[in-house]
């Protein structure tokens, strides 16, 4: 029996920082299971990320909470509010102590900077199932 094909998802990225999002991607890569494919899309402030998930086709938002002017807090939450379909959110906290602050941006997941590959991963694959998890169900 063949393996099923990996499932797709687009990731949305943001941060005000380019080399947070270098970090985010090189940490994740396009495979970060071999049952998940994964294509990213940048954004580099807040109006980019409202205007990319209002375009729909976005099935993670990776928002970086130390972004400014916007930070990704602030833009989870008014994601959430304003899409009839928002993604699910993963938020790059500054503290471990300011998780807490996930639960105010009504985020699905939070991990801390300095990017942590590992842990990134596992956030990501918890809130974007790979295929074979998602035909088991």
């Amino acid at each position: 029996m063949s393996s099923p094909a990996p499932r797709r998802a687009t990731v949305l990225v943001y941060s005000s920082s380019a080399t947070t999002r270098e970090r985010v991607l090189g940490a994740l890569g396009t495979r970060p299971d071999p049952a998940l494919e994964l294509s990213f899309v940048e954004a580099a402030t807040g109006r980019e990320v409202v205007a990319i998930c209002d375009e729909g086709n976005i099935d993670l938002a990776i928002l970086d909470g130390e972004a400014a002017p916007t930070g990704g807090m602030g833009l989870g939450r008014q994601l959430k509010a304003e899409l009839d379909d928002p993604p699910p959110v993963l938020l790059l906290v500054g503290r471990r102590d300011d998780a807490w602050l996930a639960t105010w941006s009504r985020a699905e997941s939070v991990t801390p900077h300095p990017i942590d590959a590992v842990r990134l991963t596992e956030a990501v694959l918890e809130l974007l199932p790979p295929a074979r998890a998602v035909a088991a169900r």
